[in-house]
């Protein structure tokens, strides 16, 4: 009985640590939550310096950086359409510092975001605001997760405030 507990606990440890998520990471025109269990173990020696591909101390931000040519973008878009995300490809990320000026062209006013949800317009504010970030002048991405999609927060460098489980696709 003692030998079915241990194994019940090691495997309910090993779900938890395969199942957290590792990553937030901007995806061309969104932002895309990677999970431990997502990074191809095949992958993980290209992983990019510097970055810790599977951390144990909370999700991190990245991004994917550009195709080095046609080739590179069309294997990637084949992988991606048999369930590999790019997001979850350690050869294809970067620190998104590098990537600031991409997702500010990605990304939309928030107005616009209230505009499409007034229902949530105060509760944008205040998430803004208590961030420390101007209502005003905040921007927003989508967000992809694994079973829903929310909107990431962000002021007008890039920073992220906060999210919402809003639909802002």
């Amino acid at each position: 009985v003692v030998l079915l507990q241990i194994a019940a606990l090691a495997y309910g440890l090993w779900t938890v640590s395969a199942a957290r998520p590792v990553h937030m990471v901007f995806e061309i025109d969104r932002f895309r939550v990677v999970h431990a269990i997502d990074v191809p173990a095949e992958l993980l020696n290209r992983t990019p310096t510097g970055v810790d591909a599977l951390p144990l101390t909370g999700p991190t931000l990245l991004a994917v950086r550009p195709f080095r040519d046609a080739n590179e973008g069309m294997e990637a878009t084949f992988a991606a359409l048999q369930g590999a995300p790019l997001a979850a490809r350690p050869d294809l990320w970067e620190s998104y510092a590098q990537a600031t000026p991409r997702v500010l062209r990605a990304a939309h006013p928030v107005a616009l975001l209230k505009s499409r949800f007034p229902d949530s317009a105060a509760e944008i504010d205040q998430l803004v605001a208590a961030a420390g970030g101007n209502p005003q002048t905040a921007v927003y991405l989508p967000l992809v997760g694994r079973e829903s999609f929310w909107t990431v927060l962000m002021d007008p460098a890039a920073n992220v405030l906060g999210a919402l489980p809003l639909d802002s696709f």
